[in-house]
């Protein structure tokens, strides 16, 4: 549906006195209201509700869903950083967290081990019962640019400067977000709105449209992209829509990256919130099933694995050990295994060998001493799509 602009342009001066319009956007619910059409209400009620409830009830197949939460959060931070232009892999993430050398710029990987601790301080205060709220999503920003780059731009403030999307300064932007004098107006509005006022909203729809108001309120100087996204998440988990935060969009997003900006500008021009909610819902579904599919094939991997390791015989039980400690930390040095598992630096050398000559693991150092060990097919099963762009 064409509504027209979403909001009211409002006249700003940039560099050399230029004068370029600044985007205000209105408070939501959308006005006038959605207009579901028979496709868009089979996706919002049935099919993608469907999918995140395969995607919750997943985690009774898993041994450990902890296990599952803690590399697809990883995952997730590698993927939504790509988005916004970091080099880092997953491998360069688990390597920075073993305090081993990553294969491209610390300040990209930095970039990311500070969005895992977001992502997991937004969760821990969900499960204390905090709300999604303008204080929340601050605290979550000030740890995404605590360290390296961002650091300088005001960690967990909403911006005091006008910022813009594209171009070198405001006069040649794709997008400029409200003047920073309407910061705190337009996010007390969203924030009404996530509290279902003035109107309650399902719990899907609710997101989609959230995510939009976000992204285009701009509110902080830098990480606007990665918090945005995690506000999807955070909000499905507070809604009661999903029991564990399993649910990360990027993947998504990063695959059909121009799409997602254009409906977002879509949005704004021409008020067509429908279109972009059925790219949402969508999304949601796809993302759904992809994570199901992935449970599924590192349940079976890990049961593969074990079948293949009893057949060592005597040295199969520290090897078992060994390879329960990778299901948790798929890059390990061996004092790490030993620790992990309560063997001894040898027994742990001998079962990494072990694994190492049935191929599950692969020593990456080539070194004597210090030497890394991965689990190869793990990593490699969850690093799909985590490609750079």
């Amino acid at each position: 549906m064409n509504r027209g602009l979403t909001g009211e342009y409002e006249p700003i001066s940039s560099v050399g006195g230029e004068t370029r319009r600044a985007f205000v956007p209105r408070p939501l619910p959308p006005d006038p209201p959605l207009e579901m059409d028979q496709d868009l209400e089979r996706l919002a009620v049935h099919d993608s509700p469907v999918a995140l409830g395969r995607l919750d009830s997943v985690t009774t197949l898993l041994p450990d869903p902890e296990l599952f939460l803690y590399m697809y959060v990883r995952k997730e931070a590698v993927l939504s950083s790509q988005i916004e232009g970091t080099q880092s892999s997953l491998n360069d993430l688990l390597l920075f967290e073993n305090e081993a050398v990553p294969g491209v710029p610390v300040d990209d990987v930095q970039e990311v081990s500070n969005y895992v601790a977001a992502i997991n301080h937004g969760i821990r205060r969900l499960r204390e019962g905090f709300p999604v709220s303008l204080r929340l999503l601050r605290e979550i920003h000030g740890i995404l640019l605590a360290k390296g780059r961002g650091s300088e731009k005001e960690p967990g403030e909403f911006r005091t400067s006008q910022n813009w999307i594209g171009g070198t300064r405001p006069g040649n932007a794709v997008f400029v977000p409200p003047p920073p004098t309407h910061v705190i107006e337009c996010m007390g509005a969203l924030e009404k709105f996530l509290h279902d006022d003035p109107v309650k909203t399902p719990p899907l729809i609710k997101a989609a449209l959230a995510h939009v108001q976000f992204e285009t309120i701009h509110p902080f100087l830098d990480g606007n992209g990665r918090v945005g996204r995690l506000l999807i998440t955070l909000l499905l988990c507070a809604e009661g829509t999903l029991k564990e935060p399993l649910l990360y969009p990027s993947l998504y997003f990063k695959t059909h990256r121009q799409e997602y900006y254009d409906l977002l500008q879509q949005v704004r021009t021409d008020g067509d919130w429908e279109a972009w909610l059925r790219f949402f819902l969508n999304g949601l579904r796809q993302t759904a099933e992809l994570a199901v599919n992935t449970a599924q094939r590192l349940t079976d991997l890990f049961a593969k694995d074990r079948q293949r390791i009893q057949s060592l015989g005597r040295t199969a039980g520290s090897a078992l050990r060994v390879h329960d400690a990778m299901q948790q930390q798929p890059v390990l040095r061996i004092p790490q295994a030993a620790r992990m598992t309560d063997m001894t630096p040898p027994t742990a050398t001998m079962a990494l060998k072990n694994l190492e000559r049935l191929g599950i693991v692969r020593e990456i150092t080539g070194r004597r001493r210090n030497r890394i060990y991965v689990y190869n097919e793990y990593i490699a099963i969850l690093s799909e799509g985590t490609e750079p762009l």
